[in-house]
Protein backbone atom coordinates (compact mmCIF):
# COMPACT_ATOMS: atom_id res chain seq x y z
CA UNK A 1 0.00 0.00 0.00
CA UNK A 2 1.86 3.53 -1.25
CA UNK A 3 2.32 5.80 1.63
CA UNK A 4 0.26 8.81 -0.23
CA UNK A 5 -3.11 9.45 0.07
CA UNK A 6 -3.82 11.54 -2.22
CA UNK A 7 -7.45 11.18 -1.36
CA UNK A 8 -8.46 15.10 -0.21
CA UNK A 9 -11.29 14.46 2.11
CA UNK A 10 -8.79 12.78 4.69
CA UNK A 11 -7.35 14.87 7.48
CA UNK A 12 -5.27 17.52 6.92
CA UNK A 13 -2.74 19.99 8.82
CA UNK A 14 -3.94 23.26 6.73
CA UNK A 15 -7.11 23.90 4.36
CA UNK A 16 -5.08 25.76 1.81
CA UNK A 17 -3.81 24.34 -1.26
CA UNK A 18 -0.09 23.44 -1.49
CA UNK A 19 2.57 22.62 -3.52
CA UNK A 20 5.18 20.13 -3.44
CA UNK A 21 9.07 18.77 -4.97
CA UNK A 22 11.37 16.44 -4.48
CA UNK A 23 15.04 16.42 -5.68
CA UNK A 24 16.55 13.20 -5.26
CA UNK A 25 20.23 13.30 -5.80
CA UNK A 26 23.32 11.10 -5.63
CA UNK A 27 24.12 11.70 -2.02
CA UNK A 28 20.46 13.82 -0.39
CA UNK A 29 16.86 13.32 -0.70
CA UNK A 30 15.26 16.71 -0.23
CA UNK A 31 11.50 17.97 0.08
CA UNK A 32 9.99 21.43 0.06
CA UNK A 33 6.17 21.79 0.76
CA UNK A 34 5.34 25.53 0.02
CA UNK A 35 2.06 27.55 -0.44
CA UNK A 36 1.94 30.44 -2.95
CA UNK A 37 2.36 34.01 -1.85
CA UNK A 38 1.98 36.98 -4.58
CA UNK A 39 5.77 37.28 -4.83
CA UNK A 40 6.62 33.63 -5.20
CA UNK A 41 5.51 30.92 -2.33
CA UNK A 42 5.81 30.33 1.23
CA UNK A 43 7.61 27.24 2.55
CA UNK A 44 5.57 24.88 5.23
CA UNK A 45 7.57 22.17 5.57
CA UNK A 46 9.85 20.16 4.34
CA UNK A 47 12.31 17.20 4.91
CA UNK A 48 16.25 16.54 3.83
CA UNK A 49 18.42 13.18 4.67
CA UNK A 50 21.57 11.76 3.27
CA UNK A 51 21.09 8.60 1.46
CA UNK A 52 23.32 7.71 -0.29
CA UNK A 53 21.72 6.82 -2.79
CA UNK A 54 24.76 6.78 -5.63
CA UNK A 55 26.81 4.67 -3.61
CA UNK A 56 29.13 2.50 -6.14
CA UNK A 57 27.19 3.68 -9.29
CA UNK A 58 30.80 4.90 -10.40
CA UNK A 59 32.52 1.56 -10.57
CA UNK A 60 29.18 -0.60 -11.26
CA UNK A 61 26.65 1.49 -12.81
CA UNK A 62 23.77 -0.02 -11.07
CA UNK A 63 22.04 1.37 -7.64
CA UNK A 64 22.68 -0.98 -4.91
CA UNK A 65 20.23 -2.78 -2.70
CA UNK A 66 21.34 -0.79 0.49
CA UNK A 67 21.10 2.35 -0.69
CA UNK A 68 17.60 1.73 -2.74
CA UNK A 69 16.35 0.48 0.89
CA UNK A 70 17.76 3.75 2.71
CA UNK A 71 16.22 5.89 -0.08
CA UNK A 72 13.14 4.05 0.44
CA UNK A 73 12.94 4.67 3.95
CA UNK A 74 13.51 8.34 2.95
CA UNK A 75 10.74 8.65 0.58
CA UNK A 76 8.52 6.73 2.65
CA UNK A 77 9.00 9.50 5.59
CA UNK A 78 8.27 12.17 2.67
CA UNK A 79 5.19 10.66 1.72
CA UNK A 80 3.84 10.61 5.22
CA UNK A 81 4.96 14.51 5.83
CA UNK A 82 3.04 15.07 2.10
CA UNK A 83 0.09 13.50 3.88
CA UNK A 84 -0.47 16.41 5.95
CA UNK A 85 -1.34 18.83 3.35
CA UNK A 86 -3.60 19.33 1.17
CA UNK A 87 -1.15 18.90 -2.32
CA UNK A 88 -2.62 20.33 -5.31
CA UNK A 89 0.82 19.47 -7.48
CA UNK A 90 3.69 17.84 -6.61
CA UNK A 91 6.82 16.95 -8.99
CA UNK A 92 9.67 14.80 -8.13
CA UNK A 93 12.63 14.52 -9.68
CA UNK A 94 16.01 12.37 -9.34
CA UNK A 95 19.38 12.79 -11.20
CA UNK A 96 22.97 11.80 -11.51
CA UNK A 97 22.51 8.59 -9.83
CA UNK A 98 19.83 7.46 -11.36
CA UNK A 99 20.81 9.04 -15.07
CA UNK A 100 23.80 6.84 -14.32
CA UNK A 101 22.70 3.25 -13.06
CA UNK A 102 21.11 0.91 -15.62
CA UNK A 103 18.98 -0.18 -12.63
CA UNK A 104 17.44 3.06 -12.21
CA UNK A 105 13.92 2.45 -14.35
CA UNK A 106 12.90 -0.33 -11.85
CA UNK A 107 13.72 1.35 -8.95
CA UNK A 108 11.29 4.43 -9.99
CA UNK A 109 8.42 1.78 -10.55
CA UNK A 110 9.83 0.54 -7.12
CA UNK A 111 9.32 3.56 -5.58
CA UNK A 112 6.07 4.55 -7.29
CA UNK A 113 4.63 1.47 -6.09
CA UNK A 114 5.64 1.65 -2.79
CA UNK A 115 5.28 5.10 -1.68
CA UNK A 116 3.03 6.67 -4.16
CA UNK A 117 5.32 9.24 -5.36
CA UNK A 118 5.94 9.70 -9.07
CA UNK A 119 9.84 10.24 -10.02
CA UNK A 120 11.02 11.32 -13.09
CA UNK A 121 14.49 11.47 -14.24
CA UNK A 122 15.83 14.67 -15.78
CA UNK A 123 18.18 15.52 -18.03
CA UNK A 124 21.52 17.66 -16.66
CA UNK A 125 20.02 20.41 -18.59
CA UNK A 126 17.00 20.96 -16.85
CA UNK A 127 18.58 20.52 -13.68
CA UNK A 128 20.40 23.29 -14.50
CA UNK A 129 17.76 24.90 -15.87
CA UNK A 130 15.38 24.59 -12.44
CA UNK A 131 18.72 24.79 -9.99
CA UNK A 132 18.83 28.51 -11.98
CA UNK A 133 15.43 29.22 -11.46
CA UNK A 134 15.61 28.73 -8.08
CA UNK A 135 18.52 30.67 -7.51
CA UNK A 136 16.59 34.02 -9.08
CA UNK A 137 15.90 35.89 -5.70
CA UNK A 138 19.87 36.00 -4.75
CA UNK A 139 21.16 37.57 -8.37
CA UNK A 140 22.40 40.58 -8.40
CA UNK A 141 20.61 43.28 -10.93
CA UNK A 142 24.53 45.11 -11.19
CA UNK A 143 26.24 42.61 -12.69
CA UNK A 144 24.44 41.32 -15.79
CA UNK A 145 26.62 37.94 -16.21
CA UNK A 146 25.86 34.32 -14.42
CA UNK A 147 28.52 31.99 -13.30
CA UNK A 148 26.32 29.43 -11.22
CA UNK A 149 28.45 26.33 -9.91
CA UNK A 150 26.27 23.38 -8.71
CA UNK A 151 28.93 20.74 -7.09
CA UNK A 152 26.76 17.73 -6.74
CA UNK A 153 27.23 13.83 -5.39
CA UNK A 154 27.48 12.90 -8.96
CA UNK A 155 28.47 15.43 -10.96
CA UNK A 156 29.36 19.39 -11.49
CA UNK A 157 27.60 21.94 -13.44
CA UNK A 158 28.72 25.05 -14.37
CA UNK A 159 25.79 27.35 -15.59
CA UNK A 160 27.02 30.53 -17.69
CA UNK A 161 23.91 32.66 -18.03
CA UNK A 162 23.06 36.36 -18.31
CA UNK A 163 20.14 38.65 -16.72
CA UNK A 164 17.72 39.10 -19.48
CA UNK A 165 15.38 41.66 -18.43
CA UNK A 166 14.46 42.46 -14.74
CA UNK A 167 15.92 39.74 -12.94
CA UNK A 168 15.33 36.75 -15.75
CA UNK A 169 17.77 35.22 -16.53
CA UNK A 170 18.98 33.41 -19.38
CA UNK A 171 20.75 30.02 -20.01
CA UNK A 172 24.08 30.94 -22.41
CA UNK A 173 25.59 27.58 -21.68
CA UNK A 174 25.73 24.17 -19.48
CA UNK A 175 29.13 22.66 -18.96
CA UNK A 176 27.51 19.03 -16.84
CA UNK A 177 31.26 17.24 -15.72
CA UNK A 178 30.81 13.43 -14.29
CA UNK A 179 33.04 14.97 -11.34
CA UNK A 180 31.19 15.11 -7.84
CA UNK A 181 31.89 15.10 -4.18
CA UNK A 182 30.75 11.00 -3.81
CA UNK A 183 32.60 10.02 -7.26
CA UNK A 184 35.60 11.72 -6.41
CA UNK A 185 35.40 10.29 -2.74
CA UNK A 186 34.69 6.55 -4.11
CA UNK A 187 37.29 7.25 -6.62
CA UNK A 188 40.22 8.29 -4.13
CA UNK A 189 38.86 7.38 -0.93
CA UNK A 190 37.84 8.80 2.26
CA UNK A 191 41.04 9.72 4.02
CA UNK A 192 43.03 13.09 3.51
CA UNK A 193 43.98 13.87 0.30
CA UNK A 194 47.77 13.23 -0.40
CA UNK A 195 48.98 16.44 -2.78
CA UNK A 196 49.52 14.62 -5.55
CA UNK A 197 46.40 13.24 -5.95
CA UNK A 198 44.97 17.21 -5.04
CA UNK A 199 46.73 18.70 -7.71
CA UNK A 200 45.46 15.59 -10.05
CA UNK A 201 41.79 16.50 -9.61
CA UNK A 202 42.94 20.50 -10.26
CA UNK A 203 44.53 20.03 -13.11
CA UNK A 204 41.72 17.63 -14.60
CA UNK A 205 38.86 20.44 -13.43
CA UNK A 206 41.22 23.32 -15.19
CA UNK A 207 41.45 20.71 -18.44
CA UNK A 208 38.00 20.26 -18.43
CA UNK A 209 36.60 24.28 -18.33
CA UNK A 210 39.30 25.36 -20.09
CA UNK A 211 37.15 25.21 -23.82
CA UNK A 212 34.10 26.22 -22.04
CA UNK A 213 36.02 29.23 -20.90
CA UNK A 214 36.90 30.19 -24.45
CA UNK A 215 33.84 29.32 -25.67
CA UNK A 216 32.16 31.99 -23.70
CA UNK A 217 34.76 34.38 -23.79
CA UNK A 218 33.99 34.61 -19.35
CA UNK A 219 37.68 35.46 -18.85
CA UNK A 220 36.90 38.24 -20.77
CA UNK A 221 33.70 39.01 -18.68
CA UNK A 222 35.40 38.73 -15.15
CA UNK A 223 37.78 41.31 -16.28
CA UNK A 224 35.76 43.95 -16.83
CA UNK A 225 33.77 43.08 -13.61
CA UNK A 226 30.40 41.59 -15.20
CA UNK A 227 30.36 38.19 -13.42
CA UNK A 228 28.84 36.87 -10.20
CA UNK A 229 29.37 34.17 -9.04
CA UNK A 230 26.27 31.75 -6.90
CA UNK A 231 27.65 28.78 -5.30
CA UNK A 232 24.78 25.82 -4.87
CA UNK A 233 25.71 22.74 -3.35
CA UNK A 234 26.67 21.49 0.74
CA UNK A 235 30.23 22.14 0.21
CA UNK A 236 29.69 26.11 -0.30
CA UNK A 237 26.84 25.85 2.21
CA UNK A 238 28.78 24.16 4.94
CA UNK A 239 32.20 27.03 3.91
CA UNK A 240 29.45 29.51 4.82
CA UNK A 241 28.41 28.15 8.00
CA UNK A 242 32.56 27.76 8.59
CA UNK A 243 33.17 31.82 8.22
CA UNK A 244 30.36 32.52 10.06
CA UNK A 245 31.66 30.46 12.81
CA UNK A 246 28.03 28.43 13.23
CA UNK A 247 28.49 25.55 15.94
CA UNK A 248 25.15 24.36 14.22
CA UNK A 249 23.95 25.13 10.50
CA UNK A 250 21.38 27.91 9.97
CA UNK A 251 19.91 28.43 6.64
CA UNK A 252 18.68 31.65 7.36
CA UNK A 253 22.77 32.80 8.16
CA UNK A 254 23.76 30.92 5.06
CA UNK A 255 21.68 31.52 2.30
CA UNK A 256 22.51 34.48 0.50
CA UNK A 257 25.87 35.05 2.48
CA UNK A 258 28.41 36.70 0.10
CA UNK A 259 32.19 35.38 0.56
CA UNK A 260 35.65 36.49 -0.71
CA UNK A 261 37.83 33.87 -2.22
CA UNK A 262 40.12 34.78 -0.20
CA UNK A 263 38.03 34.15 2.85
CA UNK A 264 37.10 30.96 1.52
CA UNK A 265 40.51 29.95 0.29
CA UNK A 266 41.79 30.20 3.69
CA UNK A 267 38.84 27.69 5.14
CA UNK A 268 39.88 25.30 2.47
CA UNK A 269 43.57 25.39 3.37
CA UNK A 270 42.87 24.49 6.56
CA UNK A 271 40.05 22.08 5.68
CA UNK A 272 42.18 19.81 3.49
CA UNK A 273 44.88 19.87 6.23
CA UNK A 274 42.84 18.53 8.85
CA UNK A 275 42.37 14.24 9.38
CA UNK A 276 38.94 12.53 9.10
CA UNK A 277 38.38 12.28 13.10
CA UNK A 278 39.05 15.92 13.32
CA UNK A 279 36.53 16.92 10.53
CA UNK A 280 34.25 14.46 11.77
CA UNK A 281 34.31 16.89 15.17
CA UNK A 282 33.18 19.53 13.45
CA UNK A 283 29.54 20.43 14.12
CA UNK A 284 28.43 22.12 10.68
CA UNK A 285 30.67 19.12 8.94
CA UNK A 286 29.86 15.55 10.68
CA UNK A 287 30.46 12.07 9.98
CA UNK A 288 28.95 12.02 6.78
CA UNK A 289 30.27 15.00 5.10
CA UNK A 290 33.75 14.95 6.02
CA UNK A 291 35.74 13.13 3.30
CA UNK A 292 32.47 15.11 0.57
CA UNK A 293 33.85 18.01 2.35
CA UNK A 294 37.44 17.46 0.88
CA UNK A 295 36.37 17.16 -2.37
CA UNK A 296 34.12 19.80 -3.05
CA UNK A 297 36.88 22.14 -1.67
CA UNK A 298 39.31 20.58 -4.32
CA UNK A 299 36.54 21.05 -6.84
CA UNK A 300 36.23 24.79 -5.75
CA UNK A 301 40.05 25.31 -5.20
CA UNK A 302 40.11 24.76 -9.53
CA UNK A 303 36.97 26.86 -10.17
CA UNK A 304 38.34 29.52 -7.99
CA UNK A 305 41.51 29.61 -10.18
CA UNK A 306 40.15 29.47 -13.19
CA UNK A 307 37.29 31.86 -12.76
CA UNK A 308 38.63 34.72 -10.49
CA UNK A 309 35.45 36.32 -9.29
CA UNK A 310 36.73 37.51 -6.23
CA UNK A 311 33.65 36.39 -4.23
CA UNK A 312 31.17 33.47 -4.28
CA UNK A 313 27.38 34.00 -3.20
CA UNK A 314 26.31 31.11 -1.55
CA UNK A 315 22.64 29.39 -2.21
CA UNK A 316 20.53 26.86 -0.35
CA UNK A 317 18.22 26.51 -3.10
CA UNK A 318 18.16 25.12 -6.62
CA UNK A 319 15.86 22.50 -8.15
CA UNK A 320 13.28 22.17 -5.48
CA UNK A 321 12.54 25.90 -5.57
CA UNK A 322 12.60 25.68 -9.22
CA UNK A 323 10.59 23.05 -9.75
CA UNK A 324 8.10 25.15 -6.72
CA UNK A 325 7.70 28.16 -8.69
CA UNK A 326 7.73 26.82 -12.10
CA UNK A 327 4.00 24.84 -10.70
CA UNK A 328 2.95 27.53 -9.33
CA UNK A 329 3.62 29.69 -12.36
CA UNK A 330 1.71 27.29 -14.47
CA UNK A 331 -1.10 27.39 -12.48
CA UNK A 332 -1.24 31.73 -12.83
CA UNK A 333 -0.04 32.02 -16.34
CA UNK A 334 -0.12 28.64 -18.06
CA UNK A 335 3.50 29.16 -18.98
CA UNK A 336 6.35 27.20 -20.55
CA UNK A 337 5.93 23.39 -20.03
CA UNK A 338 9.28 22.39 -18.32
CA UNK A 339 8.51 18.55 -19.73
CA UNK A 340 9.91 19.13 -23.45
CA UNK A 341 13.16 20.37 -22.09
Amino acid sequence: MPYLNTDKEGDNKNGSDAYAAIDLGTNNCRLLIAQPSHDGFNVVDGFSRIVRLGEGVVTSNQLNPDAMGRTLNALRACAQKLNNWNIKRIRCVATEACRQAKNSAGFITRVKDETGLPFEIITSDLEAYLTLQGCIPLLNPKKPKILLLDIGGGSTEVIWAEIDGPLKPRILGILSLPMGVVTLSETYGIELLKSEIFDHIYHDLIRSLTSFCHQHNILDEIEVGQVQMIGTSGTVTTLGALSLGLKQYKRSRVDGLWMSFEEINSQISNIITMDIDTLHAIPCIGAERASLMIMGCALLNAIFAKWPVGELRAADRGIREGLLLDMIDKDRHDNVNLENL
